[in-house]
């Protein structure tokens, strides 16, 4: 059994630094390379791929970011985890294949294929067994907008991951698993903590939420004394150096930029936090209260006293639904009395719109610059040196948001003074794909492996 199992961090989202994998395998010494790429809203984009192209469906800069690291995979043996398989691992994995391939490593990649999160074509033989998939927030059925949804995947733990290292997988690529898991996996495979060795799993969790975000807890989007932190332009991204007892270090490799410390650490712990003693993950329930931070170093922290749960019995359900079309348009004004015109030009094209018969389940005004974002905590904001009006509208009928989108430039020449910048032309008609949290028994969720070389 290794003493020290070390875990880097390439992608916190998809869309994230193209370069940041390879500067991992090759800014220093690293085990295994995790590549978180999926956010909720990402499976339906993703959905909508596939449907006009059954081979799509994945995050397509994976497949870049292997090419980038092939090297390292198959020379120095490290392994790679991502979750850039989305609605569809397979095609995933195939193009990983292509690539290796096309480099003359294919007999070196061992591909484990992860599937069985995606519920979308059994949602109604769930529904019919008597799975509601209620919505978490407002406790209504998914049947009230099943004919609309567009993806649903589960949660997925680390087990499946766990499996396919087991087999010899040096690549694993999973569809919706938890950010968590892709860094706790390894670190279960490597270590052989049992499925009841609570503290230890909680660790890997906590471990693999500090690293989920990339840069975001070494430096980067880091609130605390940001003027200081150094040369942002090559920070370094994260990695865990981690034990078998389940104590780990998070650190960055030498001669990066950003900073690791207690307060960047902290900062990410607390992101996306609920309840913080009850960190709910497929595998493990985990005690943020119980986590201790010590510094162990320059852009060292060292994390220990980390105390887990047995899971709940329900797997969290990420469903995507069709909820009709909005648009949102732009207009600055200059001083003096920026806010007032920005204010006029909102009544305006609001007197307009209602004169046109147009109706819409939501208009959103925000005077950006002028308390927009604070609102009463920003002060008083009347002299604003200029004041961006947004103004957006959502509804079911997309022929009344198209035709807003052709009434907010105009305002450039009848509306109030002092436009400035630019509209930015009509603006674009969106469809909107709303959220749906739910929960299902875990006893209806079955993952598969599948080995490709």
């Amino acid at each position: 059994m290794k003493q020290v199992v070390r875990v880097a961090a390439g992608q916190g989202f998809w869309g994230d630094d193209l370069d940041a994998p390879r500067r991992q395998v090759e800014g220093g010494p690293i085990d295994y390379l995790m590549l978180d790429y999926l956010a909720e809203v990402t499976m339906s984009i993703l959905q909508k791929q596939k449907e006009r192209d059954p081979s799509m469906g994945y995050a397509r800069d994976f497949v870049g970011a292997m090419e980038s690291v092939l090297p390292a995979v198959t020379g120095r043996g490290v392994k790679v985890i991502a979750n850039a398989g989305g609605v569809n691992p397979p095609a995933c994995a195939a193009a990983v294949k292509a690539v290796a391939e096309k480099h003359g490593a294919g007999g070196k990649l061992t591909i484990g294929v992860v599937t069985g999160d995606d519920l979308l074509d059994r949602l109604d033989d769930l529904i019919r067994a008597g799975h509601a998939l209620s919505n978490m927030d407002t406790g209504e059925p998914l049947s009230t907008v099943r004919d609309r949804v567009l993806s649903a995947n589960a949660y997925i733990g680390s087990v499946p991951i766990v499996d396919a290292l087991a087999k010899g997988a040096n690549v694993v690529i999973t569809g919706r698993s938890t950010d968590t898991a892709l860094t706790m996996a390894p670190l279960r495979h490597e270590f052989g903590w049992g499925a009841t060795s609570w503290d230890q799993l909680a660790a890997g969790i906590v471990a693999g939420h500090i690293i989920e975000c990339g840069a975001q807890c070494s430096g980067g989007n880091c609130l605390y004394d940001w003027r200081s932190i150094p040369d942002l332009a090559n920070v370094g991204y994260p990695l865990v150096e981690a034990k078998p007892d389940g104590t780990f270090v998070v650190t960055k490799h030498p001669n990066t930029g950003g900073r690791v410390s207690v307060p960047t650490v902290t900062e990410q712990l607390v992101y996306e936090m609920g309840d913080p003693h009850s960190y709910i993950t497929p595998d493990v329930i985990a005690d943020f209260t119980t986590i201790r931070l010590a510094p162990d170093g320059e852009n060292r922290v060292r994390v220990s006293a980390i105390k887990g749960k047995p899971p709940t019995d329900k797997l969290k359900v990420s469903i995507a639904y069709r909820s009709g079309f909005k648009a949102v348009g732009t207009l600055v004004y200059a001083w003096p009395d920026a806010l007032e015109k920005a204010q006029l030009a909102d009544r305006v094209l609001r007197e307009r719109l209602d004169r046109l018969g147009l109706h819409f389940d939501h208009v959103l005004t925000e005077f950006v610059g002028a308390g927009a974002t604070h609102g009463r905590l920003a002060g008083d904001q009347h002299e604003a040196p200029e004041v961006q009006l947004r103004f957006g509208v959502r509804g079911p009928d997309k022929a009344a948001v198209e035709r807003f989108t052709r009434e907010i430039a105009p305002l450039v020449l009848n509306g109030p003074p002092s436009v400035t910048g630019f509209a930015g032309g009509r603006p674009k008609v969106e469809e909107i794909v709303a959220y749906w949290p739910a929960l299902v028994d875990k006893s209806v969720v079955q993952t598969k492996v599948e080995m490709v070389q």
